[in-house]
């Protein structure tokens, strides 16, 4: 790179960072495009609109509602993968959706969830179901009647899923809106099964929709469809198709709901949760990029740069995908700056090793991104698998978290790889060119890691074990195994309406420490009704006595009139099967990471070994939270992922310098190889995890109660990923090497027993004499010379242009 490119690389690479820190504090034009304050928020830091729904059934069983929860589920994550759907009482569900004002909106949106049918036109005996009115196709007769006569072919529950759309018509190439059917295919009776025999007897005749005793649509049946698919046509624009759409999806519920209550509820964590978490981020962020200036210098000022455009431009994405910010995305944000950091520290360690080695500055850089590159690349390449996994498999606040986390990895290599080296090679351009502004790593004696493997081993078995130990002293002590929080367990509801309107920062101050003391729940939850004088206190399961006991106190305390002070009990938020979903998305996302590893290393060993010791720092983690009793909720999810993709990506740095070590002809022995692996690497596990703990450090210094619950896991894991990957996957994977020797790769075969193996090394330099393609020993050595000083020309040559 000349010297006036490099100067307008800097250039532009400031007003473009300037550009970007404007847009996401301040935003573009009048209504502040772009602006962080614009990002969509969760319940937990922004309110929402909460809708209370009843079922008409009188006492509909536990699985019928279940079920209706979890279809509510899905279908709201329409609005916020972060929406909540609980049950409350026997016959109420709870619909919670954040970022929302309008909850009238939300209802005409949404609709009103009732009953969806198929029915034919006639029945068996010829009696018509329905007849052609003023208004459109109108019943005939009830619905009760209907039913009777056998006339219903499919019902809601039968519908997998209805889209609306515009499709080309393939004769005539007009466009059509229609609403594309999927069918349900589990067991004999499936939707799929019922609507094949349905079609296959009214073929040229109708089939009426009927939504809540109206009829929506009576399209004719063509010909059988047999596929489990089927598409309505005839509607006449796009919003007509996505409507009827829209009442398919409602109308496939299994309980037929009336709203019985909407609010707009406030921030469950309050302004001070938002103010506080920007000031830590923003502190966190500077004392990170002070301590990659101070470590290493000129590219440590690169890093920072990378690092501010890391964070704008995280905050105008989140903005652009409308994607909702909550508690777990923070997070995937805190992880995202960790892994950008880490890519940078791997690059510059790399630098100063070829500097250090005596190679150029120039070279040194261009030598140090590209040996960089695979470690950084396998690393979030793996973590990114995992991340759409969880979107394809995860719901809720599992798939909020995977968008945020698939995001800042994505930004993070992109400046770390693009931007940082575009600067680098600016600077040195422009004339920064003496070595003491890269600093130089002189190679160091390896430590012996491997020496030490059955303490490590030990140390390891001893922390994993004290997690199930303290589950049993608290199921023996009466209380729960893990301190399960009311996303995990349900709880009790109380309803309250003070003399007068206070904030959520009040609420903190003054209502919940008296709930705190009368029921002993220290993960109090209280959300304010907008509007209204009304909070809605959220708690653990409370017995009748300790009810009556919190009215009492809030009455004593606050003046409140009893009478308006209800209770309810509430199911959990997280339902079983959305604990289901998450199981299998993290269990998928693991065998995906594991055969991504396999791959790439072209060594089952390596995938095991990082998979044991994942399992190994999420089992330490969840010790943790069984010794220190944290609140196991939402969060909790979010910080075993986090945990997940810190861990993948630190193991899979050292494997990565094994495997370059492997292959690079050492003629160590496998163990000094990988204890010179762990050494080499071991200044960026240090690095790395310092300035990923710092941020996390700082979020639980200065957070409210419930960020430092969630932040203090994540402290432990970072500190148990730093031990696991230097003491413990490099051992892992040895122990396998020695024990489980198989058809692996040849260069791995050689360097593992060159150091013993004499005899073979000279069987080898025989048969390389031997064979008439290898270039003679003179021959060889001319050629070296010839390419050192083509080598030397080139750089000299570069240096007077440059100039």
């Amino acid at each position: 790179m000349k010297k006036s490119k490099g100067i307008v690389v800097l250039l532009l690479t400031l007003i473009l960072t300037v550009f970007f820190c404007f847009t996401a504090a301040v935003g573009i034009g009048p209504t502040g495009t772009g602006a962080a304050k614009h990002i969509n928020t969760g319940l937990d830091l922004a309110g929402g609109v909460s809708i209370t729904y009843q079922a008409k059934e009188s006492n509909p069983t536990s699985e019928e509602m279940s079920d209706t929860i979890y279809k509510l589920q899905k279908r709201v994550e329409q609005y916020s993968t972060e929406a909540q759907v609980y049950q409350e009482g026997s016959d109420r569900i709870t619909v919670e959706i954040p970022g929302v004002t309008d909850a009238d909106t939300i209802l005409n949106d949404l609709g009103k969830p009732g009953s969806l049918y198929f029915i034919t036109k006639e029945d068996a005996d010829g009696n018509q179901n329905f007849t052609t009115g003023q208004d459109g196709y109108v019943l005939s007769r009830s619905m009760d009647e209907i039913k009777e006569s056998g006339s219903v072919v499919l019902e809601g529950s039968d519908v997998a899923d209805a889209q609306g759309g515009a499709i080309q018509n393939q004769s005539t190439s007009a466009k059509e809106y229609v609403v594309s059917l999927t069918l349900t295919s589990d067991g004999d009776n499936s939707g799929k099964e019922k609507f094949a025999e349905a079609t296959k007897n009214n073929v040229g005749k109708q089939i009426a929709i009927v939504y809540d005793n109206n009829i929506i649509s009576a399209p004719n049946v063509n010909e059988e469809i047999s596929g489990g698919k089927a598409q309505i046509s005839g509607m006449s624009d796009l919003e007509e198709a996505q409507n009827l759409a829209s009442y398919i999806r409602i109308g496939s519920l299994g309980l037929e709901l009336e709203e019985l209550r909407s609010s707009v509820v406030a921030a469950q964590l309050g302004e001070e949760a938002i103010s506080t978490s920007v000031l830590a981020g923003a502190i966190g962020l500077i004392i990170v990029i002070i301590f990659m200036i101070i470590a290493y210098r000129a590219p440590g000022v690169v890093a920072g740069v990378a690092l501010i455009l890391y964070t704008s431009l995280m905050l105008i994405t989140l903005n652009a995908f409308d994607i909702t910010l909550t508690l777990p995305g923070i997070a995937g944000i805190i992880l995202g700056i960790g892994m950008a950091v880490d890519a940078n520290v791997i690059i510059y360690a790399r630098i100063r090793e070829e500097i250090g080695a005596g190679v150029s500055v120039r070279n040194s850089i261009k030598s140090g991104f590209s040996k960089a590159f695979s470690a950084i690349f396998d690393g979030n390449i793996t973590t990114l698998i995992a991340s759409f996994v969880l979107m394809w498999l995860g719901s809720g606040t599992v798939k909020g978290f995977a968008y945020t986390l698939a995001l800042g990895i994505v930004i993070s290599m992109f400046t770390a790889l693009v931007v940082s080296r575009f600067v680098v090679n600016a600077l040195y351009a422009v004339g920064v060119r003496d070595p003491k502004f890269y600093g130089s790593t002189k190679a160091c004696k390896s430590i012996n890691f491997l020496g030490k493997k059955k303490v490590f081993f030990i140390i390891s078995i001893i922390l994993i074990l004290c997690g199930p130990v303290a589950m049993l002293a608290n199921s023996h002590a009466g209380n729960k195994a893990l301190n399960y929080s009311l996303e995990f367990s349900g709880g009790t509801s109380t309803t309250v309406t003070f003399n007068e309107d206070m904030d959520i920062k009040t609420i903190d101050s003054e209502v919940t420490p008296v709930v705190e003391e009368v029921t002993g729940d220290k993960n109090v939850q209280p959300t304010k009704v907008v509007g209204t004088n009304q909070v809605v206190i959220k708690t653990r399961s409370l017995n009748q006595s300790e009810r009556e006991a919190l009215q009492n106190a809030l009455v004593e305390k606050f003046g409140v009139d009893e009478s308006t002070i209800s209770t309810e009990s509430i199911s959990s938020t997280v339902s079983s099967e959305m604990r289901r979903d998450a199981i299998v998305a993290v269990i998928v996302a693991t065998i995906c990471m594991l055969l991504y590893i396999w791959f790439r290393f072209k060594d089952i060993r390596f995938a095991s070994s990082a998979v044991l010791a994942l399992l190994h720092d999420v089992l330490v983690v969840l010790a943790f939270y069984a010794i220190a009793r944290v609140s196991v909720g939402n969060t909790f999810i979010a910080c075993m992922l986090t945990i997940v993709g810190y861990s993948i990506n630190a193991t899979i740095v050292i494997f990565d310098r094994i495997r370059e070590n492997l292959h690079s002809g050492s003629r160590e022995k496998l163990e000094e190889i990988v204890n010179t692996s762990i050494t080499q690497t071991l200044t960026r596990s240090i690095y790395t995890s310092f300035t990923t703990f710092i941020m996390v450090a700082v979020l639980y210094v200065m957070g409210v109660s419930s960020i430092r619950e969630f932040a203090a896991p994540l402290m432990v894991g970072v500190l148990v990923g730093a031990y696991s990957s230097v003491c413990i996957t490099g051992a892992l994977w040895y122990v396998m090497k020695k024990k489980f020797t198989g058809k692996g790769q040849p260069a791995i075969a050689t360097a593992s027993t060159a150091g013993n193996s004499s005899s073979k090394q000279k069987k080898a330099r025989d048969v390389s004499q031997k064979d008439p393609t290898q270039p003679k020993k003179k021959n060889r050595k001319r050629v070296a010379e010839r390419l050192a000083a083509e080598e030397a020309a080139k750089d000299q040559q570069n240096e007077q242009e440059q100039k």
